[in-house]
């Protein structure tokens, strides 16, 4: 079995990768969440992270999306440094669904998914049929045109998950960062996102960055997987590469076993049984 590769940000047929940070040092006040971080994400990918909890997957996801800007290093995009970008200019460029969101109170689900045309506007340019197909289409594709005159803080989670996803591919960006898409959302609406975001990713060439917690999931969807453990990257490459069953005990302290999906081929994580993981922790 294939053993996953160590971390050097690779190139990709599609030249250099429009969306890098190089010796990134992240931190929020005095805590350090990552010393040294290089990550490239390739051009046209459908790019996951994986990894436990607090390891800084999402505050990497930041530092991508400048939410948050590193102690050290830089984050380029298409060669400038991110953090000197026009904000509209940026906008129109990469969009970002946080982990976290919150609506305006009283904002419809037209309203707010209609706020992701806002890059697009300017004084000689104003709201058009374009910016209705297009919101239009993102309600379409997130299951939530029929909600389209409810309050989005009437929604239950899983609802104003899909309008937040829907805002976003209302942005319409080359690049596009989601921070745990599935948060929140049952089975069926996990896999419809993730189904979503594989088409935006394989008939538009976006490029995506996502951030997701089932290891299962990101193996099935993802072109290419950085897994990350401390504030480090400690594996990238294809999930057929990188999910072995030593490198998901090591990062996660899980035994398993690795085997093919029936369904797509690409790895299938199955946790030991519960006395062999027992005997594994303990002999």
């Amino acid at each position: 079995m294939p053993q996953p590769k160590s971390l050097q940000p690779e190139g990709t047929s599609h030249g250099t990768p429009r969306l890098t940070g190089d010796g990134l040092t992240l931190a929020y006040d005095q805590r350090t969440v990552s010393r040294e971080l290089s990550v490239a994400v390739p051009d046209k990918s459908f790019t996951v992270v994986v990894g436990p909890n607090a390891c800084g997957k999402s505050t990497l996801l930041r530092a991508l999306s400048r939410m948050l800007k590193p102690s050290e290093g830089s984050v380029l995009l298409d060669g400038g440094d991110i953090g000197s970008m026009p904000a509209k200019k940026l906008a129109r460029t990469l969009g970002l669904l946080p982990q976290s969101s919150v609506a305006p109170d009283g904002i419809t689900v037209a309203d707010l998914v209609a706020r992701g045309r806002y890059p697009h506007q300017s004084l000689l340019r104003q709201w058009s049929r374009e910016d209705e197909r297009v919101v239009r289409e993102s309600m379409r594709a997130t299951g939530v045109e029929d909600l389209e005159n409810r309050f989005v803080d009437e929604l239950s989670g899983g609802q104003r998950q899909r309008v937040w996803i829907a805002m976003a591919l209302a942005q319409q960006t080359p690049l596009l960062l989601l921070d745990e898409p599935t948060t929140y959302l049952d089975i069926a609406h996990q896999i419809e996102v993730l189904d979503l975001c594989a088409g935006l990713h394989e008939e538009e060439g976006r490029t995506l960055v996502a951030v997701l917690h089932d290891l299962n999931h990101a193996a099935r969807y993802a072109t290419h997987l950085i897994a990350m453990r401390d504030g480090e990257v400690v594996a990238e490459g294809a999930p057929g590469e990188v999910v072995t069953e030593r490198l998901v005990e090591e990062v996660f302290g899980m035994p398993c076993r690795v085997i093919d999906d029936p369904e797509t081929g690409t790895p299938l994580v199955v946790p030991a049984a519960r006395e062999r993981a027992r005997a594994a922790h303990t002999g």
